[in-house]
């Protein structure tokens, strides 16, 4: 069985709520590789990036998840904020904690994450070096995609635009408004038709339904947060500056899949993308035929840290 702990640890001012997943013949005498897993835009700690830390920690790995700044039971304003350099930073800063924990072997460290963790991932392995091997599970580059509709580029007068609309809103909060939130899936069964994407079809399958849905992931964002990702980009250094042995996990039939179609094409280090088949970006949060192969190769994967 594997022990989970509520921990806690710092990003500057804000505190962190984490949980780390420790493996069932886990002893405090022993040194383990260990990962630190980012959760996706929308999601938290207890949701697919708990599922996951579970399932690895059972491979013998100290896993580490947490709520993102501003998001689930970690403290930050406004709430539910989606700010990519805070989202990197949160990651360096799990880094930190886990430099802390005696039974950590700081040289044997990874990272890894699921929709636009995975593109979180992919963001901080290039500049934190720490980490030694990076991983993304339908990775979104949250930039990337904002700018485009699953890697087909939004007209410039577009992005215009909702730059626009979160400038009008910051002047109306500034001046005492209230905060304007975006759905990051379609909230009813309503919002959905033949035209609606399969991501976001089963994406309000994950987080609206029991299937997946936590009380601390409402599937919200403010309108505010869209000039940071905008602004944001994954793909940019990767050339240059993700030497770290790289693994993408896709499905075969994700819309997501091009971006790590793309990501692939871009990095010139050790690199695998491995194609779950008949799977969706979503089925791979939580459907076992899926979740298991991918745990399987991240397992392999992050094996080699310790080899």
């Amino acid at each position: 069985i594997v022990m989970i702990k509520k921990v806690s640890f710092a990003n500057n001012a804000v505190q962190i709520a984490a949980h780390v997943h420790l493996p069932d013949d886990f002893r405090e005498d022993k040194k383990y590789p260990a990962l630190v897993g980012i959760h996706p835009m929308g999601g938290v700690k207890e949701q697919t990036i708990g599922l996951y830390a579970r399932k690895l920690a059972a491979h013998g790995f100290v896993v580490v998840v947490y709520d993102s700044s501003c998001q689930g039971e970690s403290g930050g304003e406004p709430r539910l904020l989606e700010d990519p350099a805070i989202r990197v930073e949160d990651a360096r800063c799990a880094a930190d904690f886990l430099t802390t924990l005696p039974y950590v072997d700081v040289e044997c460290m990874g990272v890894f994450g699921i929709c636009a963790g995975g593109g979180y991932a992919l963001s901080v392995a290039q500049t934190e070096r720490r980490f030694k091997a990076v991983a993304g599970i339908s990775a979104t580059p949250m930039g990337e995609a904002a700018r485009t509709v699953f890697g087909r580029p939004i007209p410039g007068a577009e992005l215009i635009k909702t730059l626009e609309a979160a400038a009008s809103q910051r002047t109306a909060e500034a001046r005492g408004a209230e905060t304007v939130y975006l759905p990051t899936v379609p909230e009813r069964l309503e919002d959905i038709n033949e035209k609606t994407p399969t991501m976001m079809r089963e994406g309000h399958d994950y987080y609206h339904t029991p299937r997946g849905q936590h009380p601390n992931a409402p599937g919200l964002f403010p309108l505010t947060s869209m000039d940071k990702m905008l602004a944001f980009s994954v793909f940019t250094l990767i050339p240059d500056l993700l030497t770290q042995p790289l693994l993408l996990i896709a499905g075969s039939v994700a819309d997501t899949k091009i971006f790590s179609d793309q990501a692939y094409a871009l990095s010139n280090g050790q690199k695998e993308l491995f194609v779950v088949e008949g799977a969706t970006h979503i089925a791979l949060y939580d459907v076992p035929e899926y979740v298991d192969q991918a745990v399987a190769k991240l397992a392999s994967f992050f094996g080699r840290l310790s080899s």
